[in-house]
């Protein structure tokens, strides 16, 4: 009989460490997993009606929080962007059946208060009431936003504004835009049909132009042609000088290419810079530079590479492949300068001036701009500054650091001095302001053929005398066929000088 009651105990004590080992695997293992299951409703219900970390910029203006949500019994709290359409492709939404975008997406964990240290912490999971959620400190300026969305308008376009050295974001916006309330919405039947009204615009307001759509970069490419030819042919800003003509016709093609307004144009490196003579550049990248050097040069300015950055960004894109080597140009004496002639060679002429399959993001031409401005090295982009834990205890900071190793300083000199006399006689003379140091290149890039509209760019850097410059900027304003041709000159560059006599807090 004892011998039988031992058995039995003993069998209990073996199912009740089994129990205990399982239920402890539960809590502490399998915690993580079964939040995340997206088959748990109650737990999907419990996260999105649970209290979320703030996010503020850098002066402390508060863009993104959660209140006590009165008019559900399901959600507890509802997340609040209390300016809402300015703010919403930085921070983007949480949506409880779109999932999020943003930086509510990239920084879930953190502002939801549910890191792997703190998943870990068996007993705060037990017993805290709310999460202890993060906060996000940006680098964006709240009155510098607020202007270039104003100056910006309703144009569709972008403007991106940062610090050349350090990488800091200091405005980054994007039009069209949307509310983020509407889509954070504890109304889930509103918040849906509100995302499918968004989806199905032909303007797509949902997607950020600033980051997450390549567009050609016209003359503002010519930038990165003339660096190539700097670094790779040992052109100076003075030599050498090409004949002043209204056109140029590319090996291998009878189709020229020609100057805006079919102008005449030529010169020094300098000079063809200032006016942005498209027959020279076309005629440098063609016959100076060739197809390996340029795109080299290129992705050293970050094309075809990723762009490391707190939110998604769309890749800029340069072509790789212009068909194989036919023969190589030569002197006028009839000497071999070593450039390959390639099947595509009129396409490369085309690609030397921003135009062909070229693409980039408003943030990546704001990266070129970074680079010249800077000495040369290309800064890691960023938009969170600091995070904080729910006492204000700063938990992470961002450092700066180097994405790219560009050119040498010597080149970004010399480019900052062409730049300059862009704005003081060239293109962009609608940027200048007294007491500031400005360089720029504007851009006009044709969308084909047979449409007369035109996307407007202007991208430059802006310091006070004697001193590197402090800020780098891109203007984008996209094709519009009610607007006809626009031009970086006239379009974009006014938009960016209204953002400088803010950043630079100028009374005029």
């Amino acid at each position: 009989m004892n011998k039988s009651i031992r058995r039995l105990a003993t069998a209990f004590l073996i199912l009740y460490g089994l129990l205990f080992i399982q239920i402890n695997r539960v809590q502490i293992y399998d915690a993580k997993r079964l939040i995340e299951d997206p088959t748990n409703p109650r737990v999907a219900i419990e996260a999105f009606g649970a209290s979320r970390g703030r996010i503020a910029t850098s002066d402390g203006v508060i863009i993104a929080t959660s209140k006590i949500n009165d008019l559900s019994d399901q959600f507890r709290y509802e997340r609040e962007y209390p300016y809402g359409d300015l703010y919403a492709h930085i921070t983007g939404y949480t949506s409880f059946n779109s999932g999020s975008s943003g930086l509510e997406l990239t920084y879930s964990e953190e502002l939801s208060g549910r890191t792997p240290e703190q998943l870990a912490d068996n007993l705060y999971e037990l017993f805290a009431s709310d999460p202890e959620t993060h906060d996000l400190v940006l680098t964006i300026q709240h009155d510098l936003q607020t202007v270039a969305a104003e100056s910006l308008g309703s144009r569709n376009g972008a403007v991106v504004v940062m610090s050349p050295l350090t990488g800091e974001i200091f405005a980054l916006v994007s039009s069209p835009t949307f509310d983020p309330n509407l889509l954070s919405s504890t109304n889930t039947t509103t918040a849906n049909n509100v995302r499918s009204d968004l989806l199905n615009q032909i303007n797509t307001p949902l997607i950020s132009r600033a980051t997450s759509e390549i567009y050609a970069p016209g003359s503002t490419f010519k930038l990165i042609t003339a660096t190539a030819a700097i670094e790779q042919v040992n052109f100076t800003l003075e030599n050498p000088v090409f004949d002043i003509t209204d056109a140029y016709i590319p090996p291998l093609t009878i189709r020229p290419i020609t100057n805006y307004g079919g102008s005449e144009c030529g010169g020094s490196l300098k000079e063809i810079l200032r006016v942005s003579c498209n027959t020279a550049f076309a005629e440098i990248g063609a016959e100076y530079i060739g197809p390996s050097l340029l795109q080299k040069t290129a992705e050293r300015f970050g094309f075809n590479e990723t762009i490391p950055f707190d939110v998604p960004t769309a890749t800029s894109y340069f072509p790789t492949d212009f068909g194989k080597e036919l023969s190589v140009v030569t002197t006028p004496e009839g000497e071999s300068t070593g450039i390959p002639i390639v099947e595509n060679t009129p396409l490369l002429a085309q690609a030397a001036i921003g135009q062909y399959e070229v693409a980039a993001t408003p943030l990546q031409m704001a990266l070129v701009a970074s680079a010249i401005a800077g000495q040369g090295n290309t800064p890691s982009p960023y938009l969170v500054k600091e995070i904080l834990n729910h006492k204000g205890e700063l938990v992470t900071r961002t450092l700066n650091s180097i994405w790219q190793q560009t050119m040498e300083a010597s080149t970004a000199e010399l480019l900052r001095e062409g730049m300059k006399e862009i704005v003081d006689s060239g293109t962009a003379q609608r940027l200048a302001i007294n007491g500031l140091i400005i360089g720029a290149k504007t851009g006009t890039a044709q969308i084909s053929s047979d449409e007369i509209a035109t996307h407007a760019w202007v991208l430059g850097f802006a310091g006070y005398p004697e001193s590197l410059p402090s800020v780098a900027f891109t203007v984008f304003v996209e094709a519009d066929s009610a607007e006809g041709e626009q031009t970086g000159g006239r379009t974009a560059a006014p938009i960016a000088r209204e953002i400088l006599v803010q950043f630079f807090e100028i009374n005029e």
